[in-house]
């Protein structure tokens, strides 16, 4: 059974930093795409990045300049870069794969169960 596990949230102040991993788990061939996503209070979940296997990052206009995203193929673990960050970038952080080719066939979408990404004085 594949799984998404977060880490790196927490507090942190406007204008601070903080790098979120996430490993994806389980008997796993290979992955097409791992990207973010969060999901402020009362909005919708929206895409913040996502990459390709084979390189080819998306990231969304709000956080372009701001935002990295990067993966570690061998380790099925993506990881999200934020620098400059806003009290409006507070939200769970989801991670998510699209594209994964295990044992038990090839799974179209898996979620995280989301890390808190608080920015506040």
């Amino acid at each position: 059974q594949v799984q998404l596990v977060e880490s790196g949230g927490g507090l942190v102040q406007p204008g601070g930093s903080l790098r979120l991993s996430c490993a994806a788990s389980g008997n796993i061939f290979s992955i097409n795409v791992m990207g973010w996503y969060r999901q402020a209070p009362g909005m919708q979940r929206e895409l913040v990045a996502q990459m390709l296997s084979g390189g080819g990052p998306t990231l969304a206009d709000f956080v372009k300049g701001r935002f990295t995203i990067s993966r570690d193929n061998a380790k099925n673990t993506v990881y999200l870069q934020m620098h400059s960050l806003k009290p409006e970038d507070t939200a769970v952080y989801y991670c998510n794969a699209k594209g994964v080719l295990s044992p038990a066939g090839y799974g179209m979408d898996y979620w995280g169960k989301g890390t808190l990404v608080t920015v506040s004085s």
